[in-house]
């Protein structure tokens, strides 16, 4: 399993940085892909969930840096998709839901908006 910290990416150019983010939400989104194939119960399922979880957790926590570079408004609506985003993995997690569909087409949104 890939191990990344946010302090890497923080340490990183703002290109490198971006790269990386790009990276990573890529392997979630293949990973997403996957779990749909294998089906919401399948071990491929926990992991993309908790990878992706793990991915949004920590974007969520630097965007919530004063520190961040990006505009206010932009910041926060990153939040509030990062934060339905883990809303929607538990509830793939907890049964209510076996779509990743939402999931894995908001990640591309927002992995391809990343410059």
């Amino acid at each position: 399993m890939y191990q990344f910290s946010y302090a890497d990416i923080q340490t990183d150019s703002v290109a490198d940085a971006r790269d990386r983010e790009r990276q990573l939400l890529s392997r979630s989104i293949d990973m997403l892909i996957r779990a749909s194939e294998a089906g919401a119960n399948s071990n491929e399922a926990i992991a993309a969930l908790n990878f992706t979880n793990r991915v949004w957790t920590s974007l969520m926590d630097d965007l919530g840096n004063p520190e961040n570079a990006l505009p206010k408004e932009l910041r926060a609506n990153l939040i509030s998709i990062g934060l339905w985003l883990l809303r929607e993995s538990e509830d793939i997690r907890q049964g209510r839901s076996e779509s990743f569909e939402g999931l894995i087409e908001v990640s591309q949104i927002i992995r391809d908006g990343i410059q």
